[in-house]
This record gives structure tokens, sequence and C-alpha cells, in this order.
């Protein structure tokens, strides 16, 4: 093992995840996806992480899970809209949402946005408000990044 702090990860079944070693999840039009912890790397996760970088003028359509989520804005300015209503947001904000309930994530700023989210269990599904379907989390039906208005 190196001695190398930068390089060292602690033993199984702990992770230290590094941004630069995770392959990113395009979810298309300037939406990325780094994630974090889950089912592809860990086998006795509790909850489900990664970070998010939406381009300016970007989100995800209102949609909702089967778990709760808590989304941290490391960077930038975000527009949450969760269930009928809608809160702007800066670095250092948070959210929590329940399981169940409409939300999305916009970037409302002039740079990059990023988020960290957690979600509260090991298989996390997303629901498009729009159209009622159901998919895997991080799935190749869970892409849908888009410009908006």
């Amino acid at each position: 093992m190196s001695d190398d702090p930068a390089t060292r990860h602690p033993a199984a079944p702990s992770l230290l995840v590094r941004p630069g070693e995770v392959e990113p999840f395009d979810r298309g039009s300037g939406v990325v996806t780094l994630p974090y912890v889950g089912r592809w790397n860990c086998e006795a996760n509790r909850v489900t992480t990664g970070q998010t970088q939406f381009a300016v003028g970007t989100g995800l359509p209102l949609h909702s899970h089967n778990v709760e989520e808590s989304v941290l804005v490391l960077e930038g300015e975000a527009t949450a809209e969760i269930g009928d209503e809608s809160f702007d947001l800066v670095a250092g904000d948070a959210t929590w949402v329940p399981a169940g309930l409409p939300h999305r994530f916009v970037n409302r700023g002039a740079g990059t946005m990023r988020i960290y989210w957690v979600y509260g269990g090991r298989d996390v599904t997303r629901t498009m408000t729009a159209t009622g379907e159901t998919f895997e989390h991080l799935s190749e039906s869970d892409r849908g990044g888009q410009a908006t208005p």
C-alpha cells in the first residue's frame, strides 16, 4: 500500500471517493452526474450519493423518487421547485424532499451550478411527473437533462 495520502484508500467495505476517479454520467444538455456511493460500488450502502453539475440554463424535469432526498448546493445559484413552491438557493443552502414529492433543481445563475445529493436508500428510482414513467436512478433511461426557459 502506498504511503502517499493522495492515493490511499480505506480498507473495504469503507470507501473514499475522489471525483477525478469517478466516471461521469452524462445526463444531456450540459447536465453531468458523478455517482459517489451506491449499488455500483458498495454492497452494504443504505444511502446513495453523488454530485451533479448543471451548465447555465439547464435542469432536470420535474420528478419524484421512491426514497427521501437531501440536496446541498455546492456552487452557483439554483431554483428548487418542491411540490407547488419555488425557492432560490445559493451555495451552502440545503433541501430535504420526502419520498414521492415532485421536485427539480434548475441552474438560474450565470455560471456552473453544482449540487451534492443524498438519497435515503440503496434501490433508488425516478418517476417523471409529466409521464408517470418510473426507472432506475442513473440507468440509461435516466438522462433527461434539458435547457430551461
